[in-house]
């Protein structure tokens, strides 16, 4: 039978056929976080389209573009935050400390998505609250097309 295991591979990763606790860790937090960020996201693109369009005067178009530009942003920070807090600093060697970790590491990427959606909603209110006549409306459009 081949092994799935590549023969250049440390074998220090491989613990009678089980990986280290660390590395399940590792993965679970990645999967965690990805499915987290992913699931804000979208949450965020389709209730936020609604407050979009009317801060942009009913521009069904430029508020999809707008939304989807804070979705791309969104993910780069909060994937880019992910990839930078993956290292845990101490030793596991059991389940116990992965989980507690994992909690760690997963309550951070939640604190990061929750100031990163608190960020969003005072964006969209400093927009929300400009003067009306630097956003375009329905009627301004007919004043300036007459």
């Amino acid at each position: 039978m081949m092994s799935i295991v590549p023969h250049d591979i440390n074998r220090k990763e491989v613990y009678g056929g089980h990986m280290e606790p660390i590395v399940v860790t590792y993965a679970t937090y990645v999967a965690i976080s990805v499915f987290l960020t992913m699931w804000v996201a979208r949450t965020l693109h389709k209730n936020g389209r609604i407050f979009l369009i009317e801060v942009f005067g009913g521009d069904d178009g430029l508020a999809d573009s707008v939304n989807h530009l804070l979705v791309v942003g969104f993910y780069l920070i909060n994937f880019g935050y992910v990839a930078l807090a993956l290292k845990i600093g101490g030793v596991i060697t059991n389940t116990q400390q992965g989980i507690e970790a994992l909690s760690y590491k997963v309550g951070l990427v939640l604190l990061v998505l929750g100031g990163m959606h608190f960020f969003n909603l005072l964006i969209f209110q400093r927009i929300h609250r400009r003067p009306r006549f630097f956003r375009r409306t329905p009627q301004a459009e007919s004043v300036v097309q007459a």
